[in-house]
């Protein structure tokens, strides 16, 4: 059976024989336990990653990435971006992730081009190793960072500081040693530790000749660096003063390695590197780095706003209402805006387009808690063959107005609607 299986988000996994597919796949039994024990420990975090529909069946959420199974079956989810499944629209996903990750978590990556990993079975892992080995390489070649560290032992001769106390306790016959301390520059710190931890896990699993042969140089280099014991206080003391700003670039990739960007209950109940993202976030970000560039003065926009709570009991607020973004201009909220990760038809009215009756009740309530019953609202979607422009506007009466809009994940731009010309204006303007 092969060890490699690429799907979508809400693909079928099961461990009966099928006809391979992005939609549905087989597993060995022990990998289809281990994500049964996996969903376990998600659920008690608060998250979902799949559903058991039955003894045979899981079924993906939105979740995508990979996953690495302790029998070595890695799974490659990819976000649904088009109805085809076809290699090209595999390719086509994982290209779109690539580049929604290096948005969403601010990767500086120094090499733009990874068609040279498609030929690997998973390119999103050699292409997370890759970047990494290579951030660590130009931080290398500009010089590891050394620490004193105090060193308290016992010699027979005399060096630094001698320990007047513990030399006075000194049993007879043992005159001639010395109770000394010291400071030794050594590079056993927190950032190369964890450099080294993740740095040995690239070594075991990367199948890439080029990433392989300069990992292996690396580790010869920080061979007297010790591996990191425990990697989320190693994380704590990672310092970001302005000696150790040539280590910020390398950070976010070795976070990736060491599954730092998993959920707290999954860390370090893997052999390989596995990597979830939650979609639905993922969007919300990309879409809200990519506004910001745009958005440009009277206007601007806020992705923290949580004033508003959905009603009031016994003194006090219930049911926060927190919308994706804001416009604001001048002092006041000009229009919410909210994204869904979600696949719309503009050609199918009589199924409503394929939106949901909640998330528009959902921006009922923020039009009348945070625009006071008046004003412009937007649900942002991705742009697919069938959503390629704004749908008809949907009026809740008094003048508050919703407007539901393909975001371009190609052009990375939102399609505005006409009738937004205020704000549209200000994007073609900066955009000229």
């Amino acid at each position: 059976m092969n060890s490699v299986i690429v799907v979508r988000e809400y693909a079928r996994i099961t461990t009966e024989k099928v006809e391979p597919s992005l939609y549905q796949a087989q597993v060995s039994a022990t990998a289809f336990d281990w994500l049964c024990s996996l969903q376990a420990s998600f659920s008690k975090a608060g998250a979902t990653i799949l559903q058991v529909e039955n003894r045979r069946w899981l079924k993906l959420d939105s979740y995508v990435g990979v996953l690495q199974t302790p029998c070595g079956t890695v799974i490659e989810v990819l976000p649904k971006i088009t109805e085809d499944i076809g290699e090209a629209a595999a390719n086509e996903s994982r290209d779109l992730l690539i580049t929604m990750l290096k948005t969403a978590l601010d990767l500086p990556v120094r090499t733009a081009d990874h068609a040279d990993i498609q030929k690997f079975k998973h390119p999103l892992l050699e292409w997370v190793m890759k970047e990494f080995i290579n951030a660590l390489d130009h931080l290398i070649k500009r010089g590891l960072r050394f620490d004193y560290q105090r060193v308290e032992e016992e010699q027979r001769y005399l060096r630094g500081q001698l320990n007047i106390n513990k030399q006075l306790r000194q049993p007879p016959g043992r005159e001639h040693i010395f109770n000394i301390r010291h400071d030794l520059f050594l590079p056993d710190r927190p950032e190369n530790r964890l450099l080294k931890s993740a740095l040995m896990r690239v070594c075991k699993l990367t199948q890439h000749p080029n990433t392989w042969r300069l990992a292996h140089e690396l580790a010869g280099i920080l061979a007297e660096v010790p591996a990191s014991k425990n990697t989320r206080d190693d994380f704590q003391q990672w310092r970001n003063d302005r000696l150790m700003a040539h280590y910020q670039p390398v950070r976010p990739w070795c976070e990736l390695v060491l599954g730092q960007h998993m959920p707290l209950a999954m860390q370090g109940n893997t052999q390989g590197i596995s990597l979830l993202f939650p979609m639905e976030k993922l969007f919300e970000t990309f879409v809200e780095k990519k506004l910001r560039k745009f958005i440009s003065p009277p206007f601007t926009l806020d992705a923290q706003i949580r004033s508003q709570s959905l009603c009031k009991h016994d003194n006090g607020n219930m049911f926060q209402l927190r919308p994706d973004l804001v416009l604001i201009k001048g002092n006041s909220i000009w229009a919410v805006l909210d994204t869904k990760w979600k696949l719309l038809n503009s050609a199918d009215k009589s199924n409503k387009y394929g939106l949901s009756q909640s998330d528009f009740y959902q921006l009922f309530a923020y039009g009348h808690k945070y625009l006071q019953g008046q004003g412009k609202m937007m649900l942002i979607y991705p742009k697919t063959a069938a959503f390629t422009k704004p749908l008809p506007v949907f009026d809740y009466g008094n003048d508050l107005r919703l407007w539901v809009v393909p975001f371009d994940l190609n052009a990375e731009t939102l399609l505005w609607p006409s009738e937004w010309m205020e704000m549209a204006g200000q994007v073609l303007d900066k955009t000229a």
